[in-house]
């Protein structure tokens, strides 16, 4: 299984931006996807997280109304839409997948499997 990130950049406080992930050799479709961000001497971070199961959601509480995950199965690729983007959003963002046993939310970095590289997305105020 590999996930390939793409859609970091640099952008100015308020901008946004749209991470992709597609997997290989993975279905999104049935299966929990999940966003994760570190900053430099920080913990990785659930930041959103799909279980597409039966298609349940959940957001960290800095960015509930701002960033949006949405999982476009025939294109097999999720997506992180990232809206009012603040300087404290700047970090390394992981895409990470695992098989979804359950109707339940995964969030916890060591709830999953498959990892991608990450991508930079840098926040300037």
């Amino acid at each position: 299984v590999q996930l390939v990130e793409s859609g970091g950049g640099s952008v100015p406080a308020g901008g946004s931006l749209r991470l992709s992930c597609a997997p290989s050799g993975f279905s999104v479709d049935r299966n929990a996807i999940a966003w994760f961000r570190q900053a430099p001497g920080t913990e990785r971070e659930g930041v959103a997280c799909i279980n597409n199961r039966p298609g349940n959601t959940y957001y960290t509480d800095s960015v509930k109304g701002r960033f949006t995950i949405s999982s476009d199965n025939a294109k097999n690729t999720v997506y992180l839409q990232m809206n009012s983007l603040k300087p404290e959003d700047t970090a390394v963002y992981y895409c990470a997948a695992r098989y979804s046993l359950s109707e339940k939310w995964y969030c916890l970095a060591g709830e999953y499997d498959f990892w991608g590289q990450g991508t930079q997305v840098t926040v300037s105020a």
